[in-house]
């Protein structure tokens, strides 16, 4: 198990866990996870952490098929400037490696925003902890879980 897993686990909320055989010479995690699940891309999730302003942390859960727009996840954010953080930072932040990065279960709790495109599926994928593994749960369970909102954060 996963902390990410263990978080739903513990809090009672519904998902499911999918795993499948992670190809390490894949070159988008994420739309690994969508081919090898059989799922739309538009319903699986990455995480990514950001910079805003140069100093505060911050997650952002955008679907594969898009790309975060930094514009977006600042004003969210509530700052000027947001950019790709530093991988070690990441790292150490979170306690996943860079592809299995889960917005749950994390080893610091970060502030979390969702692509707001989220709510138009019952349920939808994020990592679960580890390259390969992925778990399937409602938008607002998710939410609910990392203390997360819906804002507008991607372009196609």
């Amino acid at each position: 198990m996963t902390p990410g897993i263990n978080a739903a686990r513990k809090a009672a909320v519904p998902h499911t866990i999918h795993e499948y055989d992670h190809d390490p010479a894949s070159e988008s995690y994420g739309t690994e996870a969508a081919e090898k699940t059989g799922v739309d891309p538009a319903r699986v999730f990455k995480t990514l952490v950001v910079a805003v302003d140069g100093k505060e942390l911050v997650v952002a859960i955008v679907p594969v098929n898009t790309m975060l727009n930094m514009k977006l996840i600042a004003r969210a954010a509530q700052g000027k400037k947001a950019a790709m953080a530093d991988k070690q930072a990441v790292e150490r932040t979170t306690g996943y490696v860079l592809g299995g990065v889960s917005p749950l279960g994390q080893k610091k709790k970060l502030k979390t925003f969702i692509d707001d495109s989220a709510l138009g599926f019952e349920t939808i994928f994020v990592s679960a902890g580890r390259r390969g593994l992925e778990i399937e749960l409602a938008p607002r369970d998710l939410a609910a879980l990392v203390n997360g909102g819906f804002f507008p954060l991607h372009q196609e």
